[in-house]
């Protein structure tokens, strides 16, 4: 059995943003870019059912669409114990053209099993995984937070006020959350030094049309300075709560 677990690379979460261009492109200078903090769950859970003995899991690959830059990313992903990465040869401009290249990949490249996280930690747009399931004509499963392969193919997911336990059978995507790893993997100095022979390929994009185009950027406004009431007039702190900040 063989699992593809794709992989977003994201700015690190305490980078400060910034835009350029009048405010249509993210300047990425000065950027540490992590595993997608989903994805990297997702890889984790990968390796610990291929590590199970239980099932047939051989094979875990990361996948990505994105430039050059994404490599170092998916090298920390063969670090963490993936046995190989690949690299799509395009910008990820929006979530339809993304998913639409790893589909094209995977038509002529079979695997069992499809991790993908549930959202990025930029972007949160939430759809490439379904997006994906759809292309393939594969069954999709979100909210997943555990995978069990031993006899039966079983998949918990979150919903309202507990879980769902759904059997399926391969090939299908898992569109995982929070609860499928209890906490990612990090690279030992083994990994790092046996990534740099494990083999990442580089493939180039598909023909295929890019739906959406950002348009602006908006930050969020500056928070104002903060007020110290003094602790005797609780009529004045009842009063700016009321009419400045509008809470009560």
């Amino acid at each position: 059995m063989k699992i593809l677990v794709c992989i977003s690379n994201v700015p690190d979460t305490t980078t400060k943003v910034k835009f350029k261009e009048d405010n249509t492109l993210l300047d990425d200078s000065g950027i540490q870019w992590i595993i997608n903090p989903w994805d990297e769950l997702a890889l984790t859970r990968a390796l610990e059912l291929k590590e199970d003995a239980g099932n047939s899991v051989n094979e875990v690959c990361v996948i990505n669409v994105g430039g050059s830059l994404t490599e170092a990313t998916l090298r920390k992903a063969l670090a963490i114990g993936a046995d190989k990465a690949i690299r799509i040869d395009a910008c990820p401009s929006d979530a339809y053209h993304v998913a639409g290249q790893i589909a094209e990949y995977l038509k002529e490249n079979v695997y069992d099993l499809i991790f993908s996280g549930i959202e990025s930690s930029d972007y949160n747009g939430s759809s490439v995984g379904a997006m994906l399931a759809e292309f393939m004509n594969y069954s999709g499963i979100s909210s997943v937070t555990n995978v069990n392969l031993d006899d039966d193919i079983v998949v918990s997911r979150a919903i309202p006020g507990g879980k769902q336990m759904i059997k399926t059978e391969t090939p299908f995507v898992a569109i995982v959350q929070k609860g499928i790893a209890k906490e990612p993997r990090i690279p030992s100095m083994r990994g790092i030094m046996m990534a740099r022979k494990k083999p990442l390929e580089v493939i180039p994009a598909a023909e295929l049309p890019v739906l959406t185009q950002t348009v602006k950027f908006e930050l969020p406004q500056a928070k104002g300075t903060c007020k110290m009431i003094d602790p005797e007039h609780v009529e004045q702190l009842v009063e700016l709560l009321k009419n400045e900040a509008k809470v009560l």
